[in-house]
């Protein structure tokens, strides 16, 4: 078993998460999302990216809107809709319990 499957299904299993708290700040790019999630080591690609934000605005999660650009075609540009905000909400409840549990289980003494 090699530990680089487990960090990726670890990843993975945050990305959702991570992209819509990006996307929480206001109005965002797609390549911006690519550049902060890669600042922050999360390892993702537009092949990642662009079907899971269509999934998440067929969910109902995310809308956006296209906004002409003077350097090219017009960006689509991603915002939370109330749903979106109310999913997120209940994912940070769930992130911190994660977090207590995990620092809970990693802190404890070993018995003898």
């Amino acid at each position: 078993m090699k530990v680089e499957n487990t960090q990726v299904q670890m990843r993975k299993g945050i990305l959702e998460y991570c992209i819509l708290e990006i996307i929480s700040r206001g109005e965002v790019y797609a390549s911006d999302m690519l550049e902060e999630l890669t600042s922050a080591k999360m390892i993702v690609v537009e092949g990642t990216l662009y079907p899971l934000l269509t999934r998440l605005k067929n969910a109902g999660l995310l809308d956006y809107s296209w906004v002409e650009s003077t350097s090219g075609p017009p960006r689509k540009y991603y915002t939370l809709t109330a749903t979106g905000t109310e999913f997120l909400d209940q994912l940070r409840h769930t992130w911190q319990e994660l977090v207590d549990s995990t620092t809970f289980i990693t802190n404890r003494k070993k018995s003898n």
